[in-house]
């Protein structure tokens, strides 16, 4: 069974950086999309952003796009978030999540009903 842990997050300024890594087990990990999301008011979950399984599409919320990158290091088992110029609305447990194989279309991949496989969350904290 694959698992997902996610480390990196913590206490920032608004204003600074952070970046969240996502490691997988398994040994089919560049078969699958990865995602990152996190709640919003009258959500269980909000997509924050998107990378599909070649790596070559990646997909932004509006909210973060120009501030966040999403990457994935195949080697490595691993999905990352770099969030710069981080706000204080950017407060949340960030969850990554494993999407459904061979996919690469933002429709699929912004919602999280499409992803199976979630990890624990790490919390964010941005300070004004």
């Amino acid at each position: 069974q694959v698992q997902l842990v996610e480390s990196g997050g913590g206490l920032v300024q608004a204003g600074g950086s952070s970046r969240l890594s996502c490691a997988a087990s398994g040994r089919t990990f560049s078969n699958y999309p990865m995602g990152w999301f996190r709640p919003a008011p009258g959500k269980e979950r909000e997509f924050v952003a998107a990378i599909s399984w070649t790596g070559v599409n990646t997909y932004y919320a509006d909210s973060v796009k120009g501030r966040f990158t999403i990457s994935r290091d195949n080697a490595k088992n691993s999905a990352y978030l770099q969030m710069s110029s981080l706000k204080p609305e950017d407060t949340a447990v960030y969850y990554c999540a494993r999407g459904p194989n061979y996919s690469s279309d933002y429709a699929r991949l912004s919602d999280d009903r499409n992803y199976n496989t979630w990890g624990q969350g790490t919390q964010v904290t941005v300070s004004s």
